[in-house]
């Protein structure tokens, strides 16, 4: 049984043949005035534009996002900030009113050592 193109002479016929038919087929294709051609690019420019109207509406969807995003991470920070002032704010006013209340206590002391000690025993 003989297989089509067994020697080297007839795979190499077989193979410059299929490549001429493919050159005529682009050849007859490349026509630029072919009506079907120019319903293809025509075609293709619609699909293209339409391609780059849908991505440039997914960056502004994405833009608007990212600054919603933005928007509310800066609110979350405000509200950090403002809680961290309002704690410290608080400490603050702790800090001050257990210091007032030592000086109170060591006037006390010190008012009651005066008074046993007694004023008037200093000349």
């Amino acid at each position: 049984m003989k297989i089509k193109g067994e020697t080297l002479d007839e795979r190499r016929e077989l193979a410059m043949e299929a490549k001429k038919a493919m050159l005529e087929k682009f050849r007859q294709k490349a026509n630029p005035n072919d009506p079907e051609l120019q319903a293809k690019l025509a075609e293709r420019k619609v699909l293209a534009e339409a391609r780059d109207l849908r991505h440039k509406e997914r960056e502004a969807i994405k833009a608007a996002e990212a600054a919603r995003i933005a928007a509310e991470k800066a609110e979350a920070d405000r509200i950090a900030r403002e809680a961290a002032e309002a704690k410290q704010a608080e400490e603050l006013e702790v800090m001050l009113r257990l210091e007032a209340e030592r000086k109170a206590a060591r006037d006390a002391r010190y008012a009651a050592r005066k008074a046993r000690r007694g004023k008037g025993n200093r000349k």
